[in-house]
């Protein structure tokens, strides 16, 4: 049965959410820090899409996402116990989220794969040590 595009579309969503839910249920800190940064790359990826695409709109969702998610794991850095490691991460949050902006604003992909590039590194050494 043929529903259309609409219909695909929204299931994908769905299916998505459910997909992150069930990973969240039951997980821990190191965890959730994962789907944090599968989300990321997530976002950025399909920011970068949506850009080649011509559809703006979607990429500003898509990059507007990426920036919530880089302050929540800004935001739970724990400077007392993480030390200078935990201000390096901060710096490369930050960066990360200059480039995302500078990519909405000058309309290009470039400064997203800059930070695509970033968060990667950082997200397969947490994947590494988990």
């Amino acid at each position: 049965m043929y529903f259309g595009n609409g219909y695909s579309a929204s299931a994908r969503r769905r299916y998505a959410a459910v997909d992150t839910g069930s990973r969240i249920e039951g997980a821990n800190p190191h965890q959730l820090v994962k789907v944090l940064f599968d989300e990321l790359l997530y976002a950025i990826d399909a920011a970068i899409l949506s850009d080649k695409t011509g559809d703006r709109a979607k990429c500003a969702d898509k990059q507007a996402r990426a920036l919530s998610i880089l302050h929540a794991l800004e935001s739970s850095l724990d400077f007392d116990k993480g030390g200078q490691l935990a201000v390096g991460l901060a710096q490369i949050y930050r960066e990360a989220r200059r480039l995302i902006v500078a990519g909405l604003q000058g309309r290009s992909a470039g400064e997203m794969h800059e930070a695509r590039d970033m968060i990667n590194e950082i997200a397969e050494a947490w994947t590494a040590i988990g």
